[in-house]
Order: C-alpha cells, then structure tokens, then sequence
C-alpha cells in the first residue's frame, strides 16, 4: 500500500496506525484539535459520552481517544488528537496532530478554541487551513468571554477565515448541535468552504511556486501541494520522514521536485531570505494575520478584561502567598480523604471480610483440601479484600477532590508555583503536575509524565515520581501517625494534627523529589531545564457531576484494577510463606530473621523490612503483613482498634525512632509492582526501570540510617 517510486500519485494513502477504521462506509471520521486549556476534551466528552476508548497512538506514549457520536441519522467517529499550540513539529505532540491532519484523512477537522484568547488560537486555525479545506472553527468558553465582556462577531470570522464558525459553551452543552450541523454540512457537501490563505511576501511566494506544479502531480489534491512546498523549502526534516513512511515516497528522490526545491531555495538565498529566516518570516506573517483579524472581529473593554482572574492570580500566584496556599490546600484534600474514607473503608471490610466466612463455609462443603481453601481464601481473598476495602475510599474521594482542582484551573498554577524550584533543579516545570499526579497513584503519575517533551526531563519526573506518596501508602502513614504522635490528641484536633503531621511528611517528599532530580540532572541525566509555555487557563466553576463521574470512572476504577491484578498473586505467596514451616519456623519467620541486622541499622527489624518487600505488589498490605509476623497468624488480619495495634507494636520493641524510620521508608522506597510495569510500558527499558526501582531505595536506606545513627549517637533511641 501506498505511493511508491513505481506508483506515484496513483497508490493509496498509508496510514500506518494512524488510519481509524469504520463501521461502515458512510462513517465520517471528525479530529478535534486545538490549544491546551480551550475545553476540546470537554466538547469530545459532551458528544461522545460513554461511547469512546482510549489507547496510545502507535509507537507513542501520547494518548488516543476516539468517540462515537450520532447526528441526524449520520455516524460520526471523532477523534481526540492532542493539544498544540501549533503544527510545526517542535514536540511529539505537534508531530502526531499535524500526521493526522495530513494522513489520518478526517472527512473534516474541528479546531477548538479559547473565546477568551481568540486571537492567540488562530494562529493553530491558519496552520490547519494551510494543510486542508475541510476546517470548521469552534469557539468555545463563549460563556467566559462574555463574563469577561469580550464581544465576539462570529460571522465576521466566518467570512474572514472563508470556513464555518461555531460559538460553543461545551460545559453546559450550548452550541455542540450547531457545531456538529456545520460538521455535517461540510463533510456531506452541502457547503463549500474557502479557507484564507496566508499571504507571504513575493519572494516566498514566489519560491513556493516554483516546486508545487511538479508537487500536484505526485500529490494529486491528497494533501495540500502549497503547504508541502512551503515545508520542504523549510527543510521540515520530521515532514520529509512522516511522508516517506506515509507516502511510501521520498519526494525529495523526484529528479524534477529535488531540481526545483533547489532552485528556490537558491532564490530566496539571493533575496537575503535563509532558512531560518524563512521560517522566522512565515511565523511573522501568520501571527499578523491573527492579529488583523483580531482587530476587526474582537472587541473587549480593557478593564473588565480577564480582571477577576489577574485579581485571584495575584493571590494564588504570588511569591509571598503562592506556596502556603498550595500547602493549605494540599493539607484540606488529604484532611477530607482521611476523614471521610473512615467510615466507609470499615464498611467495605466488614462486608468483604464477613463474605469470607461463607467462601470458607463453601469450600469446607464442597471438600476442598484445607491448604488449598487456605490459598485461595485466606491467602488471595483476604489480601484483595484488604486492597480493596484500603484503596477504594480514599481514591473515591482523593481522585474527584484533586479532579475539582484542575477542572477549575488550579492545578497549572501549582505548576506556576514550582516551576521555578524545578528549573533550579535543572528539570522541567511540568514535573509538578506530574508530581501532583503521583499522590493519588505513582503509575498515574508515570503516565502523565508524557506532558514533557524532553526525553532527559521525562526520565527525571519518571525516576522522582515515587518519593510522593501514593494512596497506598497512606494507611501506614496514618496508622504509624495516630499511633505514635497524634494519639494523644482528641477530637477535631487528632484529625487535624494527624492531617498536618502527615501534610509535612508530604512536603519531605516534594523536597526529596527537588533534590535527587537535581542530583540526576548533574550525574547520569545531565542536562539543563528546557523551556516550556505554560498556559494559565481561565478559572471555572467546576461541573461537579461529570467530576465525578469522570474521576471514578477514568481513574479510580482503572488504578484500583491494576492494584487488584498486582495483589491477587501476592495473597498467594504471602500465604504460602506464613503457612510453609521448615525446623519448627515459617519460611516468613526465617526470611525476617535474615533481614534483622540489616533492617537494625535502618531502624526498623527484619519483619518491617521483609513486610515491604512482600508489599511490592500493593503498598496497602505492609502493615497487615506486619500484623501477621507478629501474631504468627497463617493469615492477613485485622485489630479492632489502633490502641491494640499500638500495644502490639510496643511489645516487639517500637518506639518513636522505629515509627519514624517507618514513615521514612514508606517515604522513600521502591515502586510497587504497578508502578514499576507503568516504567517499564512507558519508557521501554529495563534499564530504566530499575534506575527508577534502585534510585528510591538507596535514598530510603541512607536516610533511615542516618536518622537511626544519629538517633542512637545522642542517646535519643
């Protein structure tokens, strides 16, 4: 398939993974582009709504989403390309929009934008135009310009453009039956659009036209022959190689093409005109097109403009009062999940826990050997009962808590407010979204680090991501917290202090991942921090509906899948271990005490230690796996109270430096299993999997052992 030397012009277009198949031929495939921030996924979301999936595009750690929406009897597929500020191929991202645009074939392509800055998305709108005619402009967040009394003439942008334009409100669903009615129209032939195109200077028009009539011939309309002669006389070298692959034909190997790029490049290198200021000049001419057209059809009064937010931004961006309230929030989420995860976390295990007496009952009825009753029940039963029962409260109400927050816009400023600690770290801004990501669930975090373009940066965000704890480490946390420091306390007030206590161990955890990314970046990651333009979206109310939905759905659902898959053969050997005896002794027994001497230094004994490397799998099984070395129980268990927990620990020799060295472990140490299949899926190496496995925990060992060490030197312990 597609063009080859032995073809030319005559093959069919090879889409190599880009191609999205259809139900039927009458399917129209739509690809939504457009800026980050502008709400595109929320108007995919608004149309698609459950009838959508998502993958990664070929050969691409960049996500794919694709829906189903039905209008007017006609089928349509749309696809989610991701955001960009432009189609120059300076990222993967802009790299996989401009390859779909060009060899996906979409029957139309929807560019949403931001009503609020209008002017700055058009310049993504003249770069789609100048690759196709089938472009219909969707305006979106018309709501907030007109908060913001930004008046907006839409027809005249039509008529300006010479394409459809839409004014949408995708939250609250105005406008989407127009934007699909002129998606219909322009796919179905019903109008006729003439895009504008951006007019360059004579000498650049002039050499563009000099290799395009041999380009329309190969060509033949399946791409816009002006835009490919525009590119190769840039020497787009990431264009030159996506044809070759998905053309199947080196346009540059055409005697009559290559003559004639020579040719102009030539001419323009006589008019003064190089490469670079070639491409310096098409960036000038189009952004002042946006801007005349800017002129004519936008009118905002300075003083209402964007006031409100520059007002908040003041507040929550600032240097003095940026960070204490990014703690203050942070303190706020994780005091409302502890609090509320409470109850129903101790309702779930009484349920899960209670099924596990029938189970047994069943087994024992149906003469299933004791050991193998015992495997699967008491060993796998009960450990997923314990994820499950541990993890779902909290990510319940951590997920749609955190979700609120970017819904509304905070989260990029939280990225505003550390990009500067990053940047002296020598790692990328965007590592603090990432990092964000992470407290919910590491392997969610390792998959958001694809925002960073820079390979070396995203290593860094991927190999730091663990030092903030995800969900699963909060139980240990909070029972070692309440037992040993916040136990004293009452009331409202032991949740607070825990809250706080916990919120500190936090902020440890975010300077850890500022030190060690430093470190990397001056060791085996050596680099400086690439640039990067954040854009500081609108703020907004959040829908706290499709929050919830969204965040259950997407990601609690999903997170807790992969912790249950993970968990499921842990119960399994942990059983096996406990219930396995050799010289009157557990093999869990024996392995402890090969652990001890080394586990002393750090602090802790080599129950402790051999306990986390059985929570490998799912973080949420350290402490009962504690419990369980204790009480020499065959099984996972539970104490009806943390005071009888607290006694437990005390007779097998915890003190204050034991739970510290805990917490600091927890802290700092390996990823779980998920997390560490998340690394090797998302970077392709096993090498980088184990830096990013051994890189934790050598910090969590050196740093257990200084505390322990200078503990112990002062007399404290």
């Amino acid at each position: 398939m597609g063009l080859t030397s032995g073809s030319t012009g005559s093959g069919v277009l090879n889409c190599c993974g880009l191609h999205i198949e259809k139900e039927t031929p009458a399917d129209k495939i739509v690809a939504l582009a457009g800026n980050p921030n502008v709400g595109k996924s929320t108007v995919f979301n608004s149309l698609t709504g459950l009838n959508q999936h998502t993958g990664n595009w070929p050969g691409k750690t960049v996500v794919n989403a694709q829906g189903k929406y039905r209008h007017h009897g006609n089928n349509f597929i749309l696809v989610d390309i991701p955001g960009t500020y432009s189609l120059m191929a300076n990222s993967t991202e802009e790299e996989i929009a401009r390859d779909f645009i060009c060899f996906g074939r979409p029957d139309a392509v929807v560019v949403v934008a931001d009503a609020t800055c209008l002017e700055r998305n058009l310049n993504l709108v003249l770069q789609t135009m100048e690759i196709t005619d089938k472009v219909v402009l969707c305006v979106n967040l018309m709501d907030e310009a007109k908060k913001k009394k930004i008046r907006i003439n839409l027809d005249l942008i039509s008529s300006q453009l010479g394409i459809p334009v839409v004014g949408t409100s995708a939250r609250s669903g105005k406008g989407l039956d127009q934007l699909m009615d002129a998606v219909a129209s322009l796919t179905d032939g019903s109008i006729e659009s003439k895009p504008l195109h951006v007019a360059y200077t004579d000498q650049i028009e002039n050499a563009v036209s000099m290799p395009e009539p041999a380009l329309v011939k190969i060509l033949r309309g399946r791409i816009s022959s002006r835009w490919v002669s525009l590119k190769l006389l840039d020497g787009d070298e990431s264009l030159l190689q996506s044809l070759k692959e998905y053309l199947g034909y080196d346009l540059m190997q055409d005697d009559e093409i290559s003559h004639k790029v020579t040719e102009a490049r030539n001419f323009l290198e006589a008019a003064g005109i190089s490469t670079d200021r070639l491409r310096d000049q098409v960036v000038t001419r189009i952004v002042m097109t946006c801007e005349d057209i800017g002129r004519k059809t936008i009118k905002f009064e300075e003083k209402e403009y964007a006031a409100r937010d520059s007002k908040i931004d003041k507040i929550l961006t600032s240097k003095l009062t940026g960070i204490p309230i990014m703690i203050a929030l942070l303190f706020g989420v994780f005091w409302l999940t502890i609090t509320g995860a409470n109850y129903p976390s101790k309702l779930i295990a009484t349920g899960l826990f209670a099924l596990q007496g029938r189970l047994s009952g069943l087994f024992q009825a149906i003469s299933v050997p004791a050991w193998l009753s015992g495997l699967l029940v008491d060993g796998m039963y009960r450990t997923l009962a314990w994820v499950v029962s541990v993890m779902l409260p909290p990510m319940a109400i951590f997920f749609p808590l955190f979700t609120l927050l970017e819904d509304s816009g905070y989260l990029p400023r939280i990225a505003f407010n550390l990009d500067n600690f990053f940047r002296k770290a020598c790692a990328h801004g965007k590592q603090a979204l990432t990092m964000c990501m992470g407290f919910g669930c590491n392997a969610a975090g390792v998959i958001g680090c694809r925002i960073i373009d820079s390979p070396r940066e995203r290593l860094i965000a991927t190999i730091t991501n663990n030092f903030v704890p995800c969900n699963g480490r909060f139980p240990t946390l909070i029972a070692v917290i309440t037992m040993f420091f916040a136990g004293t306390m009452m009331g409202p007030y032991k949740s607070a202090s825990l809250t706080l206590i916990l919120t500190g161990v936090i902020v440890l955890g975010v300077i850890m991942t500022l030190l060690i990314s430093k470190l990397l970046s001056k060791t085996i990651l050596k680099g400086m921090p690439s640039s990067f333009n954040l854009e500081l979206p609108p703020y907004r109310r959040p829908q706290i509906g499709r929050v919830i939905v969204r965040s259950i759905l997407d990601r609690t659902i999903f997170v807790l899948g992969r912790a249950v898959a993970v968990a499921a053969p842990a119960g399994l050997i942990i059983w096996t271990l406990a219930n396995v005896h050799v010289g009157g002794l557990s093999l869990l027994n024996h392995c402890a005490g090969f652990l001890d001497p080394f586990a002393r230094l750090l602090g802790m004994d080599g129950y402790i230690l051999f306990a986390f490397i059985l929570g490998f799998p799912a973080n949420e099984i350290v402490m009962p796996i504690i419990i369980m070395s204790y009480t020499a129980a065959g099984s996972l268990i539970d104490f009806s109270s943390l005071v009888q927990l607290h006694a437990l620990l005390v007779n097998h020799g915890w003190t204050w430096l034991t739970a510290v060295c805990v917490m600091l472990f927890s802290l700092m140490h390996w990823p779980c299993g998920t997390t560490c299949l998340t690394i090797k899926k998302e970077t392709q190496s096993l090498k980088w999997t184990l830096v990013s496995f051994a890189v934790p925990t050598v910090t969590g060992i050196v740093v257990c052992m200084i505390v322990a060490g200078i503990a112990r030197l002062l007399g404290l312990a």
